[in-house]
Order: structure tokens, then C-alpha cells, then sequence
């Protein structure tokens, strides 16, 4: 066998490899553009790929641990959270002076606690791919960057990654209609300061990390609740992964929003 018979044999057997692996429904949705044009689909933004509307201004419903959230808990009342021994030690020497007096009076204001407060949220899009979350409750803000993260980290609210979370569509060329309802923002925190689950100085460290998902409910008679899920791995300080659920209600308007420093106490 020469050469050139050789060659033509592999691309032969490539083309031959292509046609199989390919599905048909695929191999006609390729290069199908808009109005069944040719050329690639436009690639959308974070903003414009949203298919639930998490923006506006939110109040928090505290409706669990009351005695924890409303109100600073004493000194060692750490229930409910998996605090390893180390982390118990950290939390028996909290000293609200001490926080003071480091001008630290933010720790219980990170991306780690501040869902957990009584607050009022502004969401907005920053731009097409940052989405911004700002709390009244000590006056601190979020950037959940889609794609690649900015910034160095080490600040009271880390960096994070976002990304959607949406429901798998139907198998290509089953089924009818367009992509399944529901669906979530995700959010990876990472590069954190270390700070406070609580104000009274349940602890997380640095190298924390904060998963979280942002729901959308939109119950009957109107009203739209927003859930925001963590879970907190921290080894430094906890036993096991730390789960909360903080739950919000959508308002009109700014009505009540009052940014406020933070507070140690």
C-alpha cells in the first residue's frame, strides 16, 4: 500500500467515525442561526440567558432561629451549628470590644452571615455578566461574577463565581415546546475574610467555602419569595458542612431601605 492509498483510507475512515458519532438532530442543528439562517446561534449574555428575575428590592422574612437572628445570642449559645472543637474554642473567646478596637466590627456582615441578619436586599446587574447584591444591614456589597472572577479576595464577601441552574431540556428532536420552567442561581464564594455565622462570634475562617442558590417562588396572590440556600464547608472550624435556608419577600419599591453601619453588638 502506498502512501496517498494510505492517507485517503484514514481521512476515510475519520468522515466514516464523524457520521456515526454525530445524531441527525444535532448534525441539522449545526450552523442553524436565527430564522433558520446559517452561521452559529448568538451566545447570550449572563443577563440575557436569565430565565428568572431575581432583581428588585427584597426584606427578609425571619421565620426560623428567631433568638439567634433578631437578637445577638450570648456568649457560647452556638446551637444547631457543627462547630468543631477548635471552632467552639474561637466562639467561647468571642469579645465584642476586642472586634471593636480592630475596627473588625464587620464580621458577622461577610458573605458567611450577613443572609442570616435581618436585611433588606438590592439586587441589580452591575453589567451583562455581574450580578450585584447589596444589603442595608451593614451596608456591604455583593458581585456574583458569571465567567471569570475579578478581584483578589480577602474582603468581607470573598469572590465569587455564579453561574445558571436550570433543569435539563428534552432529548434533541423529543418532545415539544421550549426549556423546562424553574431553575437557580449558583454561587461558589470563595477567598473569603474570615468572620462570623453569627453575631456572636461562631466562627468561619478564610478558607471557607460558600455554595449557595438563589430560588425565585412566585406564590399565589402575587406575592414573589426569594430563597437563598448556603452551605458552608469550613474544616478550620466546623465538623461537618453548615446548611441554612434564609427566605425574603419581594417589595415594590425601596420602602424601608435603610443602610446602616456595621455593629459588633
Amino acid at each position: 500500500m502506498d502512501q496517498r492509498t494510505r492517507i485517503l483510507r484514514v481521512i476515510g475512515s475519520l468522515l466514516m467515525f464523524s457520521a456515526i458519532a454525530v445524531p441527525p438532530a444535532a448534525a441539522q442543528g449545526r450552523g442553524a442561526g436565527p430564522q433558520g439562517g446559517r452561521g452559529p446561534a448568538p451566545v447570550l449574555t449572563a443577563k440575557a440567558a436569565a430565565r428568572i428575575d431575581l432583581t428588585g428590592y427584597w426584606v427578609s422574612l425571619v421565620t426560623e432561629d428567631w433568638r439567634h437572628r433578631m437578637f445577638t445570642p450570648p456568649k457560647g449559645d452556638y446551637e444547631s451549628v457543627p462547630l468543631s472543637a477548635a471552632g467552639r474554642g474561637r466562639a467561647d473567646g468571642w469579645d465584642p470590644s476586642k472586634d471593636e478596637a480592630a475596627g473588625e466590627q464587620c464580621r458577622a456582615y461577610g458573605a458567611g452571615g450577613v443572609m442570616r441578619l435581618p436585611t433588606r436586599l438590592h439586587i441589580t446587574w452591575q453589567d451583562e455578566t455581574t450580578l450585584k447584591v447589596e444589603t442595608d444591614a451593614g451596608t456591604q456589597t455583593r458581585l456574583l461574577y458569571f465567567g471569570m472572577p475579578q478581584g483578589d479576595g480577602g474582603e468581607w464577601q470573598g469572590v465569587s463565581v455564579a453561574s445558571w441552574d436550570y433543569p435539563q431540556g428534552p432529548v434533541p428532536g423529543r418532545g415539544r415546546g421550549g426549556p423546562p420552567p424553574g431553575g437557580s442561581l449558583k454561587a461558589v464564594t470563595t477567598r473569603l475574610r474570615s468572620g462570623y455565622l453569627r453575631k456572636n462570634g461562631v466562627p468561619y475562617s478564610a478558607s471557607a467555602v460558600l455554595t449557595e442558590y438563589f430560588e425565585r417562588l412566585d406564590v399565589p396572590g402575587g406575592e414573589s419569595l426569594l430563597v437563598v440556600i448556603q452551605e458552608l464547608v469550613d474544616p478550620e472550624n466546623l465538623a461537618s458542612p453548615y446548611w441554612t435556608s434564609s427566605h425574603f419577600q419581594r417589595q415594590n419599591d425601596a420602602t424601608g431601605w435603610r443602610p446602616t453601619p456595621c455593629s459588633a453588638r
